[in-house]
């Protein structure tokens, strides 16, 4: 097989355990303000990503430096026209990472409050970010025949976040957030928090579906089949969801929540074939995945490397995640 496609499908791969992994972070962290009425459910909350969070970020570190190893000028181009963003997101990282590391640091309930706010807050600014970030993918930027984004000033880099399509974007990753935390913190705790979570997720995967059942007939109104038949499969999927949440069935409707965000990352990187990024004044201008490849001896170099280094990394989050598989208490235990 082609090296070119093996490193394309490792870069969607590298995307997709981020948004899976970091996913399910995100929304536990903006939930727990919700779903925690005292302190003690709201450290319970947050205990339950805490051996996890920060090894899941790396999956972002992995996928920027995947892009930019085998992709270069695909990379230069969606750094460069996305550069506000991004540090917008870099800097909500930050401060999520402090909150959650800071959070226990001060034996004050005031202070861990705080924390758990500026928590939830940069989770859901994170996630509405990358929502928007992602239509970019497929609908491209401002590319000129030498690749160059066109444009000057702020607006060059915040315009292509500000459209109709991008809020749609950040307001669909909100929602996938919302359900992949809630199926997770109703699968990982015990009591009072599993409870609520799991009615979050059954509220959340019945409204979802009822609105994608809704674009699903409108699109057939206007015969637009294609959408028609992603609106029906997301519908069955949430519908899916919110039953299996509605029966306690906390696994598997956590593992549908997961194929779902998964295939999504896959649809939004695989949606114009051989095109990377569109040019949204040029067809002809496009990046594509040949033309934005590094060299043939570059990517056999680097392949190299991904032999070692993935296989070792994937192991250790799998033993992770199987050392710290047990429930998180929620509810107070007589000692």
């Amino acid at each position: 097989m082609d090296l070119v496609i093996i490193w394309y499908a490792l870069v969607v791969l590298c995307w997709v355990l981020f948004f899976v992994l970091e996913g399910f972070d995100f929304g536990v962290g903006l939930l727990s303000p919700l779903l925690g009425r005292d302190e003690h459910e709201r450290a319970a909350a947050v205990r339950t990503i805490g051996p996890f969070w920060d090894g899941n970020e790396v999956w972002l570190v992995a996928a920027i430096g995947v892009t930019f190893a085998a992709f270069p000028s695909w990379y230069a181009a969606l750094l460069s026209g996305l550069y506000l963003p991004m540090v917008a997101i870099l800097l909500l990282l930050a401060g999520r990472g402090v909150a959650l590391e800071f959070r226990g640091k001060h034996d004050d309930p005031r202070w861990r409050r705080r924390c758990d706010l500026v928590l939830a807050a940069c989770s859901a600014g994170v996630v509405l970010l990358w929502g928007a970030v992602l239509t970019v993918f497929v609908r491209g930027l401002a590319l000129d025949a030498g690749g160059a984004v066109q444009g000057g000033g702020l607006g060059r880099t915040v315009a292509p976040v500000l459209t109709p399509a991008a809020a749609l974007g950040a307001l669909l990753a909100l929602t996938a957030a919302v359900l992949l935390g809630a199926t997770f913190l109703a699968l990982r705790t015990t009591g009072p928090v599993r409870r609520r979570a799991g009615l979050l997720a059954r509220r959340v995967g019945t409204a979802g579906a009822g609105g994608a059942l809704v674009v699903a007939v409108a699109a057939l109104v206007v015969a637009a089949g294609t959408t028609a038949v992603v609106a029906f499969a997301v519908a069955l999927a949430l519908a899916g969801v919110a039953l299996l949440a509605g029966r306690r069935r906390e696994g598997p409707a956590f593992a549908l929540t997961v194929l779902g965000v998964a295939a999504a990352v896959v649809a939004v990187l695989t949606a114009n074939g051989a095109v990377v990024l569109p040019s949204t004044l040029s067809g002809a201008w496009s990046l594509t995945m040949d033309g934005t490849a590094a060299t043939g001896s570059t990517l056999r170099l680097i392949s190299f490397a991904a032999v070692i280094v993935l296989p070792g990394v994937l192991v250790y989050q799998v033993w992770s995640y199987r050392v710290f598989r047990q429930r998180v208490a929620s509810e107070r235990i007589a000692t």
